[in-house]
């Protein structure tokens, strides 16, 4: 086991390597590639000469790639000093860019409104699970029944209505309508139960999407591994029918669904971007909307190393419950 954890550990620090250069990658070699000004895209299109050849210094644009690429290595974990002339910029670490528009590091404005996002998708990652997985469970042993079949189209409906639909609608029902939610966003600080009170929906119609989509994967992979030969042994040697599928069938039903949720989870951290709209949640979404708005590339660049980050961390967690559940992963 240990040595399992070792070599996943490993393999993730390697891909936090390979992620923070193909984000470089991304946003300083294609764009040069492709004859963009790339300190025009960090300054603005409506920047003086100056303003913009002073970006260029700062950012290192005429270093060479290695040394470009270095620096921004380095900045994530040490730091990083902007220079032209003159003035002197700092970003302390960890150096996820520095917004030469407005004059502040990312870093801060991130870990700012990165709590909103966090509780909204572990608060809606709790519901898809308990609601996505028990639908989908109950639809495989009462398989052709009609609870099996509504189960299915409600999933069905969830899969293919949007959430900007199912946001607005739930929010001129329960809160326009009937008044029994509040749907404006309250700060934690401020206030608990305001705080509850304006994460319910949001954290309802997040997961009303999800919940479809694990549903129908449960059902599909309950149903195929019920028809396994140690499922029929295991009722052959007279096992409880309880014990059968929580003991042998659920362990077996989880290991796809640990994938889908380490993906989703860590996909989520970069801002529910419908969601955090819909319900004006002070969250990434919102704030990588604007950004893209105001053609502010490095709170975009940082959105992105902070998206993949959480991927990396969500699958590197999936992959150690792993051993945990299924005793194939440790003996392998």
């Amino acid at each position: 086991m240990l040595a399992y954890l070792i070599r996943r550990l490993f393999a993730a620090a390697v891909m936090l390597v390979v992620i923070i250069l193909v984000v470089f990658g991304i946003f300083f070699l294609v764009p040069k590639w492709a004859g963009v000004d790339i300190a025009l895209n960090f300054v603005g299109k409506q920047a003086d000469p100056a303003a913009v050849e002073g970006v260029r210094e700062k950012l290192g644009l005429g270093d060479p790639v290695l040394v470009q690429a270095w620096e921004f290595f380095k900045g994530i974990f040490a730091g990083r000093t902007y220079a032209a002339g003159g003035d002197v910029t700092h970003c302390a670490a960890p150096c996820f860019g520095y917004s030469f528009k407005t004059e502040q590091s990312v870093w801060p404005v991130l870990t700012e409104r990165f709590p909103v996002t966090l509780a909204l998708a572990l608060g809606a990652a709790v519901l898809w699970l308990l609601f996505g997985v028990a639908a989908g469970v109950l639809s495989a042993l009462k398989r052709g029944t009609l609870w099996d079949r509504g189960a299915m189209v409600v999933a069905l409906a969830g899969v293919s209505l949007p959430i900007y639909f199912t946001g607005l609608l739930s929010l001129a029902i329960f809160s326009y309508g009937l008044g029994w939610i509040n749907g404006e966003f309250v700060p934690l600080e401020q206030s608990f139960t305001g705080w509850f009170g304006g994460m319910i929906l949001p954290w309802i119609t997040l997961a009303f999407l999800y919940a479809a989509m694990y549903a129908r994967i449960t059902r599909a992979t309950m149903l195929e591994i019920l028809g396994e030969d140690y499922i029929r042994t295991a009722r052959a040697k007279g096992l409880k029918e309880q014990v059968v599928i929580s003991k042998h069938a659920m362990r077996s039903t989880l290991t796809p669904l640990l994938t889908m949720l380490g993906m989703d989870l860590g996909a989520l951290m970069g801002g529910a971007i419908l969601t955090e709209t819909t319900f004006s949640l002070p969250g990434l979404g919102q704030k990588v909307l604007d950004a893209i708005k105001n053609h502010d590339l490095p709170f975009i660049l940082g959105v992105v190393l902070i998206t993949s980050l959480a991927v990396l961390i969500a699958n590197l967690v999936v992959d150690i419950l792993y051993a945990v559940i299924d005793p194939r992963v440790r003996l392998a």
